[in-house]
């Protein structure tokens, strides 16, 4: 596995136990067959829930650089469809009536 992540300057404002995580995560999908690999990351969100972890924005978008090296162009397409609703679902997101 290209372990090139490891060094992205994001990685220096991570407190280590998520740096451990992600590379526990980049280590799983290593040994995951590439049809697997978008439900794992998908799974992905209840595991980090069920620790207690939570990832800033810039942190989620390191860890879906780190997915999106495996994945072929159709589930890239895909995470990006379900990206794309997160963002509009998560609280954060405010849609105006009016």
């Amino acid at each position: 596995m290209n372990r090139d992540w490891q060094k992205d300057p994001r990685l220096k404002s991570m407190a280590p136990e998520k740096i451990r995580f992600l590379a526990d995560f980049a280590d799983q999908l290593n040994s995951t067959p590439k049809d697997q690999i978008l439900p794992r990351f998908l799974s992905l969100t209840a595991e980090i829930g069920s620790k207690n972890i939570s990832f800033s924005p810039e942190e989620t978008g390191l860890l879906t650089d780190i997915l999106t090296e495996y994945l072929s162009p159709a589930d890239k397409s895909r995470l990006d469809m379900f990206r794309m609703l997160s963002q509009k679902a998560s609280p954060g997101s405010r849609h105006r009536q009016g």
